[in-house]
This record gives structure tokens, sequence and C-alpha cells, in this order.
């Protein structure tokens, strides 16, 4: 089954992922006092960290309500221009007064020990047993030129990890030590939505969304939540170059 997807131009792919974290927030909020929300790296949310950061979106979004986690993070410490983290809190987080961070504690030992202290905060915060997953309102996800996401890469073993939520990856280039959900986590979340923007991109996305029903062969493809919803926002050069909607219409998109 083809992934739901739509069009937008560049500039309109950070507001319409905004006014989706804003319903999806408040309307958690409403059912259970708490909103659990999955951060991506890379440079597609750098837009979006800055419009959340600005007015209005600094008090429409009920941060202090909301636990903010992130999909993936570099083997760097926080303050490290390549940390996830430390892009985020530079762009959004430092411009908040209240909010609740969950970022991987790469101060560990070991990529390893990290991950598994990540594991254990997710269990203790989800009140997770022994064998349960945590279930996100939504995670943000983007996507690389080769299809990768979170710090999921074609050809490497973490592809096939079905029973840790988090694990140590490995990036063709540096920094090469990653640490990032599995599976098991962003196909159990309520909502993922990817932002891609780029002609680069073009290539995975025509792969992803003409091949044949169940192929899985680039990582990105094989984020199919069984329990959720799944939007795909492209911008328009993204789409021209995997060729998608040459009539240049567009599906509609309903943020929730």
């Amino acid at each position: 089954m083809t992934p739901p997807y739509s069009i937008h131009p560049t500039d309109h792919i950070p507001l319409l992922a905004a006014h989706v974290i804003e319903q999806v927030s408040h309307r958690a909020i409403r059912r259970r006092g708490v909103a659990h929300i999955a951060l991506s790296g890379g440079s597609t949310p750098r837009a979006l960290f800055r419009l959340l950061a600005d007015e209005p979106w600094r008090h429409r979004i009920p941060w202090a309500d909301i636990h903010l986690w992130w999909v993936d993070e570099r083997w760097v410490p926080p303050d490290d221009p390549e940390s996830n983290y430390g892009v985020c809190y530079a762009l959004l987080l430092k411009h908040l007064s209240h909010f609740t961070a969950h970022r991987v504690l790469t101060e560990q030992n070991s990529p390893e020990q990290s991950a598994e202290r990540y594991a254990q905060e997710l269990r203790g915060v989800f009140q997770l047993g022994p064998y349960a997953r945590p279930r996100f309102d939504l995670i943000l996800l983007g996507m690389g030129p080769d299809g990768h996401t979170a710090s999921l890469f074609p050809g490497t073993a973490i592809l096939n990890e079905r029973k840790a939520l988090v694990a140590v990856g490995h990036a063709p280039q540096p920094p090469h030590t990653r640490i990032t959900l599995t599976y098991p986590v962003l196909n159990r979340s309520a909502y993922d939505l990817f932002l891609v923007t780029g002609a680069s991109k073009g290539p995975a996305l025509q792969q992803i969304f003409t091949a044949a029903d169940g192929d899985t062969s680039l990582p990105a493809a094989r984020v199919r939540p069984s329990r959720g919803k799944l939007h795909w926002l492209l911008d328009e050069s993204a789409a021209a170059a995997a060729g998608l909607l040459p009539s240049g219409k567009s599906p509609p998109f309903a943020p929730v």
C-alpha cells in the first residue's frame, strides 16, 4: 500500500508540522494530562524549531505538559554542533519558559550504556512492563537521500532489531556512532509524520511510492504504524524529483 502523502511549498512544511504538534498535543493532554512527542535531527526540522520558538507558536503549544524525546542522537557531547539535542536547544528549547526534555545521555561510558539508559528512561516514564513498548502521541521523522530514517541506515543490522526499544546504529558519514529508537517503537506510535524536503530525496521517494506493495528495501519504507496514523509531508522539489503527481494536484492533508 502506498503511504499517504501531500505536497506543499517548502516554507509550508514547518507550518503544517506545527499545526500537527498543536492538535496532537492538546488532544493528548485533554485525554491523559500529558503528551509525548519525539523529535528528529537533521536539516529539515530546523525551520520548524525556529517557527515554534517564535510567536504565536511559542504560546500556542502547551509546552509545560509535553514530554519531548529524541528519535535518535549522534554520539557527541550535547554542546557539539552535530548534537541533535544541542541544535534543538539552541533553536527552540532555550526560548521556552517550561519544557521537559528527555535527551540521550551521551556522557555515558559507551554507546551501549547510553542506549540502555535511554531505554530505561522510556520504560520508567511510560510505566512499561518488561516486554511493553511506548506509544508516542507523535513521532516526527525525516529521510535522507539514501532512504534512511532515524539512525536506521540501509544494510545495517539494526534494521532487524525486534526487541530493543533503543539500539546503537552506524552511519556511513561521521559521526558514525548513533543512538536510535527502533522499529518496535516507531511502528507503535499513534502518529508518524515525515517531513521531507529537497530534490536530493527524489530517487528514494520514487522507490518508496512507486514500488510494489510491501517493498521495504529502504529503511524509511518500513515505518508503517500498526495502530496509528502515517503521513508524509513532501515539498515540491522532493515530489517533482520523485515524479509524483505530475499534474501538480496534491492529495488533501488533514493535520489530525
